[in-house]
This record gives C-alpha cells, structure tokens and sequence, in this order.
C-alpha cells in the first residue's frame, strides 16, 4: 500500500517492539480501520505492510504542528510514553499524548511519573482502571467478528488440521505459568481417559525463558499416555490462526495473570464457550453460565469440573457457543473498539 506522509497525519500510533505481542496485535487491528475515519498512522518497527504508517525517523523531522494544528500521540508502552513526553517537552512537538493501560497491577514510580505527563488514560477494562490513579476512559478490546466466525463445517476443519472427531479443547497464547498452561495440561491429564474421543490443542510459543517449562509438560503428558490426544501444533501466524478456533468444541482460559486477554473473545466469535479464570478482563468478557463459565483463579479443581461438565453436554455447548457468537456481535466487534477510541482522539484535537 501506499504509505502517507507524517505533515498528513493527525494520530500517531508507536509500536516500539521488534517482536509479536498482544499491543503490537491491537495496532495491526485497529490503525487500518481507524485510518478510514482519521487521519491515522503507526510509526515503529515489527509491522505488516497493510498497516498505514511513517518511518521512525520521520520523527525528529516532522513540522512542529499537524494539519489539524496539534498531533495525538497514542501510546501503549512505557518506552513509547517516554517518546512522546520527549518529542513534546524536549523538541517542542504539538503533541496530546494518550496513553492505553492494560496491566492490572500497581504501577511502579516510573510508570506513575510517565502517565501523570499524558493529556489522556484509556483503561481497557474496569479492573484496570482501578489502578490507575488518576480518571481513565474505559474501553474494552473488541474483535473482528467477520474475519473470527464459525465454521460452517467444523468436522472437515478438524479433519484437515488433523484432528479426530470428537471433541477439540483449546489453550491459546503464550506457554508460560503466567498463562497457566500447566493447569490446562493438568485437566486433560485427568479429563481426557474419561473422555476416549477428546483431543487438546495447545498453540502458543514458548519464549527461552520458559523452554523447560514447556519440556516438563510434554514429559508429564507422554507419562499419562497422551501424546497423540494432546497436540502441540508449531507457532501459527496471527492471520492463519482463525481455523484453529473454529475447529474447537471448548475453549480454557486458565490464567494466573492476564492484563485484558484476547483469546477468549477470538473463540467466542468463533461459536466457541469458554470456560476461565477471573483473570485480565474476563468477568467483564464472559457471561457466566450463558457464554460460558468463570472460575476462580485458584479454583483448579472448578476449572476441571466445568470442563468435564461441558464436555458432557454438547446441546448445552452448542446453545452457549451460539450465545457467545452474537455477544461478539452485540457487543464486541473491532467497530466498535476503533470508534471509541476515535472519539478519544477527537475530543483531544478539539481541546487544542
């Protein structure tokens, strides 16, 4: 595509990391939408071609106003906020700075010091803004509901992804105890002798750090006999990974920690229930006992037993699979995420 020039842009949105994460996965989503309602670009590193953007270096060179007088600097790191306050404070850059939060914790000095210099905070759930210490907009993730949909023959997905034809269990995302990836190896160690044709996928990467982490859990699943039920595909590309949830019958979101957590609204547009933990923003994502079910984060032995109990059930899966399906639609499509947000930078350029 052609790129535009930074003296056409009103929003600059920084992806300041080489490799794939959640935050660089929401500005591959949202910055080309966006870019058809505002004058939107990304600036960084570690982007597809299909997303509007300018050179970092462009940076240091542009004007000091943008064509509509001052620029919106949306971050979403703390690198990224730093920048920003520099281009600001220190090259005298017309700059609103905005800043995303989506960790559910308490900040560190630094990171206080960096959001008190932005002109705005949006909190991607209401837990997050709880740790905020100052007002935050509250704007939940959304998920591209067209691209994310149910398969209109899900045994023939399963067969060409090699899978048998019983029930799929899903576990996405990084491989790591933050995830807890352990406990959803522990329930299909015990589940899955009960269940003779169930099967479990678990796709994700495993950084180095947690290599022997994910060692330990083939070892433990090869020992329980189940090394052909329990699959561990090789890492999928973000745009190739849809099939893999339209394959599942279940999706488990058993996190120890999460800042907003994205899988589970993937699967859920995908006509898939979901049972989890009360990490991240999953009791604001998740309809208990109608999309799904939530446990608590410790709960190991409820997370089992929703699983079994929905294993059990498939009417009662199809119904929730159903009711998550039009809850994407209803309320969680990327539209409505990236027009939110749009107001956002609206009313800071209008504030200039």
């Amino acid at each position: 595509m052609v790129h535009p020039r930074i003296d056409q842009i009103d929003i600059l949105a920084p992806n300041f990391k080489l490799r794939l994460s959640g935050v660089t996965s929401t500005i591959v989503r949202l910055v080309p939408r966006q870019a058809d309602h505002a004058r939107i670009a990304a600036v960084g590193v570690g982007l597809p071609a299909a997303v509007p953007r300018v050179p970092l270096t462009a940076l240091l060179t542009m004007s000091r106003k943008g064509p509509s007088g001052w620029r919106v600097w949306h971050a979403r790191r703390n690198n990224e906020m730093l920048a920003g306050i520099a281009l600001k404070f220190l090259l005298g850059k017309r700059l609103k700075l905005l800043f995303t939060s989506a960790s559910q914790r308490h900040h560190t000095r630094y990171t206080k010091w960096l959001i008190n210099h932005m002109d705005h905070v949006i909190a991607t759930s209401q837990k997050t803004a709880a740790f905020l210490n100052r007002p935050a907009t509250v704007i939940l993730h959304g998920i591209d509901v067209e691209g994310f949909r149910p398969s209109p023959d899900r045994a023939a997905l399963k067969s060409a992804l090699g899978f048998g034809n019983g029930p799929l269990i899903g576990c996405y995302g990084r491989i790591r105890p933050s995830k807890g990836t352990d406990r959803f190896v522990d329930a299909m160690i015990d589940l899955l002798p009960q269940h003779k044709t169930a099967e479990a996928v678990i796709l994700g990467r495993a950084t180095d750090r947690h290599k022997d982490y994910l060692k330990d859990l083939k070892t433990r699943i090869a020992a329980a006999g189940l090394t052909r039920r329990v699959h561990f595909p090789t890492e999928v590309a973000t745009h190739e990974i849809i099939p893999y949830y339209q394959a599942l019958d279940l999706f488990v979101a058993p996190q120890r920690y999460e800042g907003f957590g994205l899988t589970p609204l993937e699967a859920m547009a995908c006509g898939v229930p979901v049972v989890a933990t009360r990490a991240g923003a999953f009791e604001e994502l998740i309809l208990d006992g109608k999309t799904g079910h939530l446990v608590g984060i410790d709960d190991k032995a409820g997370l089992k037993s929703k699983i079994d109990h929905l294993l059990q059930d498939a009417p009662l899966r199809a119904k929730m699979g159903a009711a998550a399906r039009a809850h994407m639609v209803d309320h969680f499509s990327l539209d409505h995420e990236a027009e939110a947000i749009i107001n956002v930078y609206q009313r800071l350029l209008a504030k200039a």
